[in-house]
């Protein structure tokens, strides 16, 4: 017989490893680093933007608060999709987890 490697299923993390090797704080560390590039990076660029803009076009403070709102727009939706991303592949182990302990009560 021949080893046959595993296929990566949708529990594998995204970082491509299996779920199993990986410390138990691994998952929880990347959400946070996604979540928090989606605050920190639209939002620091649209204050360079915006006061760049603001001092080529003379429109202080106009284009900045533009642009600072548009970047919170911006950060408001990544957060709110890679939450709902997240929430749904956590039922989704949910569930595979309650069917596999359902097949082997049988």
């Amino acid at each position: 017989m021949e080893n046959k490697k595993p296929a990566r299923n949708a529990s594998d993390s995204d970082a491509g490893g299996d779920n199993q090797k990986a410390p138990w704080w691994q998952p929880s560390l990347l959400l946070f680093a996604k979540l928090s590039g989606w605050i920190t990076g639209p939002i620091i660029l649209g204050l360079i933007v915006g006061k760049w803009l603001d001092r080529k076009y003379g429109t202080e403070p106009w284009l900045f608060l533009a642009a600072v709102g548009l970047a919170f727009f911006v950060s408001t939706f990544g957060i709110v999709r890679d939450a709902v991303r997240e929430m749904k592949r956590i039922e989704k182990e949910s569930k595979d987890k309650s069917k596999n302990s359902d097949i082997k009560k049988l």
